[in-house]
């Protein structure tokens, strides 16, 4: 089965994915959600905090990220969220967003990891998935960012280099809704 363009899962991943969101350059694959803890499936559920609708809540420690849809009411997505992200807290704003986003690896990852590519063009093989949401503070990029997975298998668990993990098509979704300047809340 084709997952995007002409890119093919591998043998061992070809069970996880059910189906296609038609996207270009690329087609967004579709997880098997049988596949992933109910929990970390998405939920709308009831919100009583007081932070205004388009804000976004990232619940590091539980792995969800919250979208504040509406009066009391938020759209609940699992993530995953690595060791450099559990360290990361506090308030940042979305300043770019980017489809089919291109990875370069930090400084910092290739020091730990010096076999890790220079740059990673936009594709179904990027790490960072369909979309990325582009985390900044006081106008600086904070190098976080919101954005896909191309391993599903890894949603709920602590499998990231920092960054805030979503199966592609919830983040294609949340790329749709939010907007620049959105308040991101990182606990």
């Amino acid at each position: 089965m084709a997952l995007s363009g002409s890119a093919e899962a591998s043998p061992r991943h070809k069970s996880w994915y059910i189906g296609r969101i038609p996207d270009e350059p690329f087609d967004i694959p579709l997880v098997d959600m049988s596949l992933i803890p109910q929990q970390f499936h998405r939920h709308s559920v009831s919100y009583s905090g007081r932070e205004a609708v388009g804000t976004i809540l990232i619940n590091k420690a539980d792995r969800f990220l919250y979208y504040i849809e509406a009066p009391g009411r938020a759209i609940r997505f699992g993530i995953a969220v690595g060791r450099d992200g559990a360290r990361f807290s506090g308030t940042t704003i979305i300043q770019r967003r980017a489809k089919w986003p291109t990875w370069t690896p930090t400084a910092n990852m290739r020091r730990r990891n010096p076999n890790l590519p220079v740059r990673v063009a936009g594709g179904p093989q990027n790490p960072l998935g369909a979309r990325a949401l582009y985390l900044y503070r006081d106008g600086r990029d904070t190098l976080f960012r919101i954005h896909g997975t191309n391993e599903p298998w890894s949603i709920g668990t602590a499998a990231s280099a920092g960054c805030i993990r979503m199966l592609n098509e919830h983040v294609f979704e949340l790329f749709g809704t939010v907007r620049n300047r959105a308040r991101v809340i990182v606990v």
